[in-house]
């Protein structure tokens, strides 16, 4: 007897891989390896949390009808067209399966969301790269490497894990570059952190045309990452084939309550940004004296290049981290070998970081 087989390319998948949380032998761990919040999450929304617990026997809102309500008054945007997921992961990924399949592209930028390539070749379809300029996605290589197949491209803005973004013109001209019948999905995870008066998260783009989504998270500045809780704003057609092929019942209520509390919660969201428009230079300038290459970030992590040389390379310099119960990423699967991904933490948590990347470095 045979078993079952998978579709072919499902097993050419590398699965995603999140950051390590835990290290044998080491009690206190700062974990700095998965763009967490800083300060956790809004004291209102874990009471939130607590208190859906006494109705957990009850189905929840399958439209998310009231996050949606406060997405739209927060974002000044229609709840008709946002659609909720337990994560933007999902919403990324429902989009790849609603709008591409065998035969056809899935183009995204050299050092893009590892999540592209994964949802495109569960759908069969074949990702495609794009090559970066300075680490920052290039309109012109993007544009330049749309084909008759391309079904969808996908633009995070900031990009994860470079830092790096692009100006809203640029992607407007990525957008007016592109036929009409090829998606445009800007993956806006980190929008919340992004002070710059050139950046725009997206919501013009959708509103202008029938061929744009925005997706964003409540993993990151909201510190929601358990909870899994996205979000999408689409053209209302696609707002509408993303509600015919979601489950009927994603987004748990726990996350529905939670996030809605969050949303609400503008004061902590205030720190939260406050925090890190503080620590992330603070960082940057640190590392940049012990003689590392920081990659400008407009995100709350950095990426930081090590030097090829044996012993002060990117894995020694993990390993050494390690040693002090402290995790980073590395960057080996996005093509990134001599590079770490540092979030920002706490304060205390960013001294031990440059205390014992000093020491590594015997600076």
């Amino acid at each position: 007897m045979t078993a079952p087989t998978p579709r072919p390319g499902i097993l050419d998948i590398h699965p995603y891989v999140g950051g390590v949380s835990k290290i044998a032998g080491v009690d206190r761990v700062i974990k700095l390896s998965s763009n967490e919040g800083a300060l956790g999450p809004s004291p209102r929304a874990v009471e939130a949390y607590h208190a859906a617990a006494a109705e957990m026997h009850r189905y929840p809102d399958g439209h998310a009808v009231a996050l949606r309500q406060a997405l739209a008054l927060r974002h000044g945007i229609d709840a008709e067209r946002i659609v909720c997921g337990a994560g933007s992961d999902e919403v990324l990924q429902l989009l790849v399966r609603a709008y591409a399949g065998p035969g056809d592209e899935v183009l995204y930028s050299r050092h893009g969301f590892l999540v592209y390539p994964i949802a495109a070749m569960a759908c069969g379809a074949t990702p495609v790269v794009a090559e970066e300029d300075n680490l920052t996605a290039s309109v012109d290589n993007l544009l330049a490497a749309v084909s008759p197949r391309t079904r969808i491209v996908f633009l995070a803005n900031p990009n994860n894990p470079t830092g790096t973004y692009l100006p809203a013109a640029e992607v407007k001209r990525l957008r007016d570059g592109l036929p009409a019948d090829v998606l445009l999905v800007i993956d806006a995870a980190y929008a919340e952190f992004v002070a710059r008066n050139d950046y725009s998260a997206g919501v013009e783009l959708v509103e202008a045309g029938d061929n744009v989504v925005m997706t964003r998270t409540f993993s990151k500045l909201y510190g929601m990452g358990g909870m899994r809780l996205g979000w999408a704003y689409a053209p209302a057609a696609i707002a509408d084939v993303l509600n015919r092929i979601r489950g009927p019942f994603n987004v748990s209520s726990a996350a529905l309550t939670a996030g809605q509390a969050a949303l609400e919660d503008v004061s902590f969201a205030a720190l939260v940004r406050a925090h890190n428009d503080y620590w992330l230079p603070w960082l940057t300038g640190e590392l940049t004296r012990l003689g590392l290459e920081v990659i400008p970030s407009v995100a709350n992590f950095v990426l930081v290049r090590f030097p090829a040389e044996a012993g002060r390379d990117a894995d020694a310099a993990d390993a050494f981290l390690r040693s002090k119960g402290v995790i980073v990423r590395a960057m080996q699967s996005y093509g990134l070998p001599d590079c770490l991904r540092i979030t920002i933490g706490r304060d205390d948590e960013l001294h031990a970081v440059v205390a014992a990347l000093t020491e590594f470095l015997g600076a």
